[in-house]
């Protein structure tokens, strides 16, 4: 659990959070905030937040403590991030197959810098789904 980034507590605060922000990428970190990987990716989401401060706005939701969106957005994964901009809930083809979300952490920094940065880049120019700039579909080891 980061204590540093601001947590939502609520659906009502989930939702303005998305409505209110109209320039930057709302990212969210849904996941449980004592879980081994959000605090891994909690972690991560700290260090570069100040870096992405101009293309987005970072926030945590426990989904123990905020159900509302569980059944909605399938948050069945130990972390799950989305993105969304201007009310708009944004797709990144990541090569998984799932385009809504990154549902596994991501600890490399400039990684996630880049698929902020691809995300808000393609948002500005109205897109909903966007390529991320690297292919994860060989992300597992058979």
């Amino acid at each position: 659990m980061s204590y540093f980034l601001p947590h939502l507590h609520s659906g009502w605060h989930v939702d303005q959070a998305i409505l209110s922000e109209q320039e930057r990428l709302v990212v969210i970190r849904f996941g449980r905030d004592h879980d081994e990987e959000c605090i891994k990716q909690d972690e991560v989401l700290y260090r570069i937040a100040e870096k992405v401060v101009n293309m987005a706005v970072i926030y945590l939701v426990d989904i123990d403590e905020v159900p509302d969106f569980n059944k909605m957005y399938e948050l069945y994964d130990r972390t799950t991030i989305m993105f969304f901009y201007r009310n708009k809930h944004m797709m990144i083809d990541l090569g998984t197959g799932n385009n809504n979300k990154i549902n596994w952490p991501l600890e490399d920094k400039q990684e996630m810098i880049d698929i902020i940065e691809t995300i808000f880049r393609g948002a500005r120019k109205g897109k909903g789904l966007v390529i991320s700039p690297k292919d994860y579909s060989t992300r597992h080891r058979y």
